[in-house]
């Protein structure tokens, strides 16, 4: 659990790279900065935790690369005790990201393995989300309605179950697409009829799977 002077200078480098990519948000900077990516790798790819890289995790998914995280982020426009809720928890380092930006995080992981160890994981390095084992597309019905919502995961469309859960005046971020490229989409849920959806470039995400292990 160490975090080096190494770390911390290695750290500044990345928030200096994906700020010259384009993200903006103080908030989003800062929580990327403060968060010890190297916790959340393999041993195998440790020494490469500061590059603004993807990298695998097992269960053939990836922790995301940190400017993807921060563009998401960014887009989510999110705000202290927000209800945030997650689709795709994976290594946890996105939930780590909102609940250092003070959001109230319900993240949902369809592969057993990744919900068993992120569960037990992230706690223990001062992360505290509520954690749920089953499927993203049915969203958390009896918890709803959420602030925010992010997908982190390729979908080819929105499922409506989660539209259904986010409130009225909220933003949900996804992925969009059934290739291994989709389209960054922002929703922004007007009324129960209308909604506002915004593209915001192309992105590389594991695809969103509807049943669970």
């Amino acid at each position: 659990m160490q975090d080096t002077f190494k770390h911390q200078g290695l750290r500044k480098i990345l928030v200096k790279t994906i700020k010259e990519k384009g993200i903006k948000d103080k908030k989003v900077l800062a929580a990327i900065g403060k968060i010890r990516r190297h916790l959340f790798m393999d041993n195998a790819f440790i020494n490469f935790s500061y590059e603004d890289k993807a990298f695998p995790i097992g269960a053939g998914q990836t922790i995301s690369q940190p400017y993807t995280v921060a563009f998401q982020t960014e887009l989510l426009d999110i705000k202290p005790y927000e209800k945030v809720l997650e689709i795709g928890t994976g290594s946890g380092y996105q939930s780590a990201v909102l609940v250092a930006l003070d959001a109230i995080v319900y993240t949902i992981e369809r592969q057993k393995e990744l919900y068993q160890k992120t569960k037990e994981f992230l706690p223990k390095i001062g992360y505290n989300c509520k954690f749920f084992y089953g499927d993203g597309y049915k969203g958390l019905l009896t918890l709803a309605p959420f602030d925010k919502i992010i997908i982190t995961c390729g979908a080819p469309a929105i499922p409506k179950e989660l539209l259904q859960q986010l409130r009225i005046g909220g933003k949900l971020v996804a992925p969009i697409g059934n290739k291994n490229i989709q389209e960054m989409q922002l929703l922004e849920k007007l009324s129960d009829s209308q909604n506002n959806i915004t593209n915001h470039g192309s992105f590389s995400f594991v695809p969103m799977l509807s049943d669970k292990n």
